[in-house]
Formats: C-alpha cells, sequence, structure tokens
C-alpha cells in the first residue's frame, strides 16, 4: 500500500469532485495574472517589454507549437540560456505542453551538457544564440556515443538584439528553428489543460557534478505551487513587485521565483550579465524592489568601487541570499548600504531555498556585529516544508538544542524532491529514514534555529576537534584584504589536520610580500578565534569554482594534500 493511503476516519463521506479538487500547479498563476494585470509588464529586458496578456499568448503558443509536434507528457524540453525572456516563458509554457522543463547551466562545458540532454532523453532543445556552439558541440558529443541510434532532438535558437547577430545567422544556416518563428506557428489560444496529477513531473534540474556525474533532481507541479507562493509570504513579497533576475533562471527554477513573480502579477527584469553596476543602475532606473543572489554576488555589490555604484539607494531594496552561508562581515556590509537581507538555505532536491533566518524585532536592538551573526545562521522551515531537524548520523536521533552538538541537517515535506532521475541507489540512500538526507552538517540552537557547520565531508578534524571551516572562513572574511576565502583541510604531522586557507585579495592589496601578508592574516585570526583553529597556512590565488559558482573544496583538499602535511615543531 503506498505511503498515506490508508483511509482515517472522518465526520463524513463526501468524495472530491470537479468543482472541489483539483491538481496543484503554478500554471494557473500566468492565468490569473493575464486576466487581472493584463496591461502590466510581465517581462522587461532591453528594449523588449511585455504585458502579463503578452507573456500569457506566448506561453500558450510555446504550448501549442510543441504539443503540434507530439512534445508532450514524457517528453523533456532542455533550454541552453541566460536570463530571457525565452526561459521565463518556457517556465509556463513547456509544462502547459504537458511535457518537462530541463533548464542547463549555461556555465557547463560541451561533455557536460552532452551527459544532461543524453540521460535526460531531451526531446527539445531551446538555446539562447550565444551559446548555439555550445549547444551544437553537445549534440555532436552525443551523436558520437550513440551513432545509428542517435535520434537529434528538435533544435530551437533564441535570437538576442543585444548579441551579434552572426551567431544568429549560423543556428538558422544550420538548420536551427527560430524562436519567433517556432512560436509564430502555436495558437495564442491554445486550450492548454493541466496535470491530471500534481505529483507529475514540472522540472529536471541536475547537481553540480563536482565530484561525480550530475544526478537529476525531479520537481513536480505539487512542490512548484507550494513552494512559489511560500517564496512570496516568507519574503513579504508584495502584489506587483519589479523583481531583478540576478539569479539564473537555470538554477533551481530561479528558485522558484519564476512562477511566484506571475502569482503575484510582478514585474521581471532580465539581466544577462551580473555585474554590481548592472545591478544599481537597475535599482535607479527600472524600480527594483526585490533580487535574489548568492553571497558571491552580495561579496561583489559590498566592495564594489564607487563609480559604479548609486547611493543612498532611492528605495529600500529586499535581497533574498543562499547558497554557501554568507559570512557575517557580508551581511553587516549589504544592511549598512541600505538592503534589507532575508538569509535562506536549501537545496535543488527541496525546491531551493526551504529554510530562513526568521528575523525577530528584538535583534534590531543588537550591536551590528552581533546582528550580524546571529543573522548568519540557516534558521528555521518555510511555512511549506514541514519538517527540519538536526539529527545524529548513527541513530537518526534529534541533537540537543545546545548551539554545538553536531548532526546531520534533514528535511521532509511537500517541498521536498521527486527523487533523482534514473538512480534508485541514490534514492534509497537520500531518503533513508523517511527523511531527505542534505549532506550538510549542523548544530540546532536553544531557540530552535539551525545553523549549517559544514558539509560533511568538509569537517577538518583537528587533534580529535571537529573544526568548521565555515565558521574559520567567517572570521577570515573580517580581514580588510580579504576578497574571497575557502579554507580546507592539510595533513598535519602534530595534528593530524589543521585549517589550510587559499584566499583571493581584493583589488589595490600590495601583493609584493605574500609572507608578510600571510602572517599579518594568521596574527589577525590569533586574536578572533580558538587556536586550534588558526589557518598554519595560507594560499594566495583566484578560487576554482564550479558552473554555478561553488568553490570547488574538493579541488583545494587536493592542492593542500600535494602541499605536504605541516610539520610538526621541533623547538
Amino acid at each position: 500500500m503506498a505511503v498515506g493511503s490508508e483511509m482515517e476516519a472522518d465526520i463524513d463521506d463526501l468524495p472530491k469532485n470537479p468543482a472541489n479538487y483539483m491538481a496543484l500547479t503554478p500554471l494557473w498563476f500566468l492565468d490569473r495574472a493575464a486576466l487581472v494585470h493584463p496591461n502590466r509588464l510581465s517581462v522587461v529586458h532591453g528594449p523588449k517589454r511585455f504585458t502579463w496578456s503578452e507573456t500569457y499568448q506566448r506561453c500558450r503558443r510555446l504550448a501549442s507549437a510543441l504539443a503540434a509536434r507530439s512534445i508532450g507528457p514524457g517528453c523533456t524540453v532542455a533550454v541552453i540560456a541566460p536570463n530571457i525572456p525565452a526561459i521565463y516563458e518556457a517556465h509556463f509554457g513547456v509544462p502547459m505542453a504537458g511535457a518537462v522543463l530541463n533548464t542547463v547551466n549555461i556555465r557547463l562545458n560541451a561533455a557536460t551538457i552532452a551527459f544532461l540532454l543524453g540521460h535526460s532523453s531531451a526531446a527539445v532543445v531551446i538555446v539562447d544564440q550565444e551559446f548555439f556552439t555550445l549547444a551544437e558541440e553537445s549534440l555532436k558529443i552525443i551523436a558520437e556515443e550513440k551513432k545509428a541510434a542517435f535520434k537529434p532532438p528538435l533544435l530551437i535558437v533564441v535570437g538576442d538584439e543585444t548579441c551579434d547577430p552572426m551567431s544568429l545567422q549560423h543556428a538558422l544556416r544550420k538548420g536551427a528553428i527560430d524562436y519567433e518563428k517556432f512560436l509564430e506557428s502555436g495558437d495564442p489560444d491554445f486550450a492548454w489543460k493541466p496535470p491530471k496529477d500534481e505529483w507529475h513531473s514540472i522540472a529536471l534540474g541536475y547537481t553540480s557534478g563536482t565530484t561525480s556525474s550530475p544526478k537529476g533532481v525531479v520537481l513536480h507541479h505539487r512542490g512548484a505551487y507550494l513552494m512559489a507562493l511560500s517564496c512570496a509570504l516568507i519574503w513579504g513579497m508584495n502584489e506587483g513587485a519589479v523583481y531583478l533576475w540576478t539569479l539564473p533562471m537555470f538554477h533551481c527554477n530561479g528558485w522558484c521565483y519564476a512562477w511566484t513573480l506571475a502569482a503575484l502579477c510582478g514585474t521581471s527584469i532580465c539581466l544577462r550579465q551580473v555585474t554590481a553596476k548592472s545591478v544599481y543602475s537597475a535599482i535607479a532606473k527600472q524600480g527594483v524592489t526585490h533580487f535574489c543572489a548568492a553571497p558571491v554576488v552580495l561579496n561583489a555589490i559590498v566592495n564594489a568601487p564607487p563609480s559604479d555604484t548609486i547611493l543612498p539607494l532611492p528605495r529600500v531594496v529586499n535581497v533574498n541570499t543562499a547558497g554557501a552561508a554568507p559570512p557575517p562581515s557580508v551581511l553587516a556590509g549589504m544592511t549598512k548600504l541600505g538592503f534589507r537581507v532575508t538569509h535562506t538555505y536549501g537545496l535543488s532536491e527541496t525546491f531551493g531555498p526551504s529554510v530562513l533566518c526568521a528575523w525577530k524585532p528584538e535583534w534590531d536592538l543588537l550591536p551590528l556585529e552581533e546582528r550580524a551573526r546571529v543573522h548568519a545562521r540557516q534558521g528555521v522551515r518555510y511555512v511549506g516544508l514541514e519538517g527540519l531537524d538536526v539529527v545524529n548520523m548513527k541513530t537518526m536521533a534529534p541533537v540537543p538544542a545546545d548551539g554545538t552538538t553536531l548532526g546531520e541537517i534533514v528535511m521532509r515535506g511537500n517541498v521536498v524532491m521527486k527523487g533523482y532521475l534514473k538512480n534508485p541507489k541514490a534514492n534509497a540512500e537520500t531518503f533513508a529514514h523517511g527523511w531527505y538526507h542534505s549532506g550538510d552538517i549542523g548544530v540546532k540552537h536553544p531557540d530552535g534555529y539551525i545553523e549549517v557547520k559544514d558539509r560533511a565531508k568538509d569537517i577538518i578534524i583537528s587533534g580529535g576537534e571537529n573544526i568548521s571551516s565555515l565558521e574559520v572562513e567567517s572570521y577570515l572574511y573580517m580581514h580588510p584584504a580579504v576578497l574571497e576565502v575557502s579554507v580546507v583541510a592539510r595533513p598535519d604531522e602534530q595534528w593530524g589536520e589543521s585549517p589550510c586557507a587559499f584566499v583571493t585579495l581584493k583589488e589595490g592589496v600590495d601583493q609584493s610580500n605574500e609572507q608578510a601578508l600571510a602572517e599579518d592574516i594568521i596574527k589577525f585570526c590569533r586574536a578572533k578565534m580558538p587556536a586550534y583553529w588558526v589557518p598554519k597556512s595560507v594560499v594566495f590565488g583566484p578560487l576554482p569554482k564550479t558552473a554555478t559558482g561553488k568553490i570547488k573544496k574538493h579541488e583545494l583538499r587536493t592542492k593542500a594534500k600535494a602541499m605536504g602535511p605541516v610539520k610538526q615543531s621541533r623547538l
């Protein structure tokens, strides 16, 4: 018997019927937005302006054109594009046809994209003109692997007047269909149908795959609906919000904000390339009220030169940040500039962020540094997530709420993925004991707020003591010369392991004497943290990153290991 299928006693025997029960899906948000605010701007991209009425028509055209080519239930449509109108439209048009949307990270290489397209059996590839050669190379890799068995997907290219027309012409010469012409072949009044079952897949996204093949995270209509509304509720987003797309829509479907914006009849401002200058410019000229960004983007905003900023801000701008835990210094810096930052945490497997540091009014009275420290905690579950805990990894018993006992962060509820595509072994492991296992190590504070301390594999064990690399990093970010930092374990003759800091310095810092800089950083750390936390080695240079901007700690660990062990003092 399926989980939850047991009938419970109730006061009645009234059945579900078409008048009182429908599958949950965020597709209805678009239908409503076009009805309520047909003439309000929905999507803005450079000189292009679309209203909600036009966006609804374009999405129906897309669904109709796909359906006419037998693209529907059981099919995957891949989109390789930055934040442009077409990728926003695909979030509605593709599932309106009954198909599943796979937004592909544009920073991946051809071999990885070939794996994704092959693994998902993509029937259609919609690609922005700038990335057409990347898609072309990926499909060539699949063709060479499959040979006679290769069935090329329908290839559609999206033109962009802000780009060099040569790449569009090349794509059309290669036989790709122009996106606008493809839409013209569709019916603007297409009678799309919602899914019969809200458990039906709406989207497929792939994990970073830094150490193994990427895993395909399958999301359902029910979770997308609940998370889209939950996102608005926990952030206090108002109807008609003006949202800047700094967060890629290819990353966890833009944390579900693609669907949230339709629910709020808001306006999406597309940003093809994210820089601190472009963010400040959009705030000043486009009326931006909200944007989401990883800590690396916030760091760029805080450290932007005066020539790139527009301060003071013309209005309070709400920022939602997630990803690696943001250093308290960055959170404090954003607050000083006038941004209102909401700190969230989650994973692709939980439809993006699903935990937030819910702000308490009494924290406003704390000194700025202390306020930033409590703000850096990951916090409590979204209203759309039913279960969140920190548990002992062996017994699954909840850890005490003492702020020090380490355990694994686990979740359960309706905004947890269906599972990994074609990967039963990984599903058995990740859903063991009826919880989704995040792989993140954390603590639970006396007030119930959780705090991520590290990935399980990133904990440094020095002399039998656990050291959180994230906590060491948070102190290092306070050093005035440090722009970016990542701390990993390095072999140590005396302690087994000790912290090794890889540091990228801020522009303008004198780097002529790296030894003196390293000594200054270590001295700074000694004054701030327990002695055994202090990095024993400091390495300068750019940090290796994944296509989603995450620092490749496994590469840094390899480098640290290659450096050999820290020698035991003979004094």
